[in-house]
This record gives structure tokens, C-alpha cells and sequence, in this order.
């Protein structure tokens, strides 16, 4: 297999398995499904059992016990489980495009990590979305998303079907190519170089901290947010926490300042 797509999820059953029959109908299949757990309860795992019959694309369930958000600890663990040298990430909130995994495997090079982009939907399309829809990729279908409720935004270009076009938007993108949580790609040997995530982190940045690691080791990064794309679908986030966040921004400052490249706090502590 050439890659290893890794997600994660917590007792989101209904988002999880949209994003899962999403990767059931890529254009590429020589890969496999990590899905990282960070604690949800049984209706995960019956929900995953279920799944795993009914595709082609082998999973893998990591899960440990839920002790508050700790996705950066089960990330760590679903690296270590990959079985490929290539780790594409993203969330289980989050349903790809048919063409997602084949954009990251195109764009892949040594020396680089790969920074895609979204769409956020309103939590009324993202309940409407059904498995038929992913499976016909209707709700990539802009006229379809408009049908049901989406307005009219300048953000909606990213429903281009055009390569061109989308590779004239990755060079011209005001935005920065970083690693994204929903979104992004690397070689799991840089990834096990800087120690994985950063395991004193919870929600805030964690992602972005990791790519801070990668870019202070001299790796360059490489915008496909026009190209390899993904749904983000709404839900409420409970976890959120302006303490939190202050500490994360804390760790990203140190991060920065000292080029910082291995956390002590990874994969392998200490």
C-alpha cells in the first residue's frame, strides 16, 4: 500500500461514518484507514465492525481509554500502527473528495509535507449529506450544496472542477501552507524525526505545533488546499478552553523561538 489515511473521532458515529464511505469511493486504493479513537464508547467500534464488511479499504480501530481530549496521545499511537511510509491526516468530521487520496499521492515528495484546504458546511446541510450522496459525490456538487441551503460566498470557488484553476489558487492563496489537522500529508519517517505530536497539547493548535517541528527540521511545505480537498461538517466543540488555548500558544511560542525539532513529550518520551 502506498499510504496510510489516519482520522480521528470521538463518539461522533453518524460524522465518522460519512468520512469513512467518503474514502470507500476514492480513485485511488492502494491505501489504508487508521481510525485514532480518543475514548469513545462501544457504538464506535460496532459502528466500525460494521463498516469494515461492507468496504474494500482495510481499517485499523486505535482506541484508548477516555481520560478528557487527548487526541494527540492517539495520534501518536495510530503513527506507530500505520503499516506505509506515507500519512495522510485528516478528521473524522471531515468527508474527501473521490480524488483526496490519489491529490496527496500526485503532489507526495521527499523534503516536503503536503497542506490541503476545507469547506465548512452549516450543521443543516452537514445532517443532510446521506450515505447515497457521498457515494454519487452530490455534496461536492455545488448547484446540489445550493439547493440545499448553502449561500452564496467567494469561498465556494474551491468547488472548482478545473486543475488549472485549482493549482493558479495554491500559488496565489494568501494563506500559508501549514499542517492541518482535517487536512495534510507527510512521510512517516519525518514524523517519527520530530517525535510525532506534541503530548502535553489538547485542543489549540496542536497540529500546527507539529508543523512548526517539520519546518524548524528544514522540511519545506507544499500548498494543495485547492486541490486536495475535504467537508467539514458542524458539531458543537465542548473541549474548547481559553486556558488551553493559552498554553498551547505558549508551547508554539517556545516552539518557535528555540527551533525547537523533537518534542520530549511524543512517541517515544523523553
Amino acid at each position: 500500500m502506498k499510504a496510510s489515511v489516519i482520522m480521528s473521532t470521538y463518539n461522533a458515529v453518524q460524522w465518522l461514518e460519512k468520512v469513512v464511505w467518503g474514502f470507500s469511493v476514492q480513485t485511488a486504493t492502494d491505501f489504508e484507514i487508521i481510525i485514532a479513537d480518543d475514548g469513545s464508547d462501544s457504538k464506535t467500534k460496532e459502528k466500525i465492525d460494521e463498516l469494515r464488511k461492507l468496504i474494500a479499504v482495510p481499517i485499523i480501530h486505535i482506541w484508548h481509554e477516555d481520560h478528557g481530549f487527548q487526541k494527540t496521545k492517539i495520534l501518536n499511537k495510530a503513527i506507530l500502527a500505520s503499516t506505509t511510509d506515507y500519512l495522510i491526516f485528516t478528521d473524522g468530521d471531515c468527508i474527501p473528495r473521490n480524488d483526496f487520496v490519489a491529490t496527496h499521492l500526485k503532489f507526495r515528495e521527499k523534503g516536503f509535507f503536503l497542506s490541503g484546504g476545507y469547506f465548512k458546511l452549516p450543521l443543516s446541510i452537514s445532517k443532510r449529506i446521506t450515505k447515497e450522496d457521498i457515494l454519487n459525490q452530490n455534496c461536492f456538487n455545488l448547484k446540489w450544496l445550493k439547493k440545499n441551503g448553502l449561500q452564496s460566498n467567494r469561498k465556494n470557488i474551491k468547488f472548482t472542477t478545473s486543475s488549472f484553476l485549482s493549482k493558479l489558487l495554491n500559488v496565489f492563496t494568501p494563506t500559508k501552507p501549514t499542517w492541518n489537522g482535517h487536512n495534510a500529508s507527510g512521510w512517516k519517517a519525518d514524523l517519527v524525526v520530530v517525535n510525532g505530536f506534541n503530548e502535553k497539547m489538547q485542543y489549540g493548535g496542536e497540529d500546527r505545533e507539529l508543523g512548526e517541528r517539520l519546518v524548524n527540521m528544514k522540511l519545506l511545505s507544499k500548498q494543495i488546499r485547492y486541490s486536495a480537498f475535504c467537508l467539514h461538517l458542524d458539531h458543537e466543540r465542548g473541549y474548547v478552553s481559553e486556558e488551553i488555548w493559552n498554553k498551547n500558544d505558549a508551547i508554539r511560542a517556545d516552539t518557535k523561538a528555540n527551533k525547537t525539532i523533537k518534542t520530549s513529550s511524543g512517541i517515544y518520551p523523553n
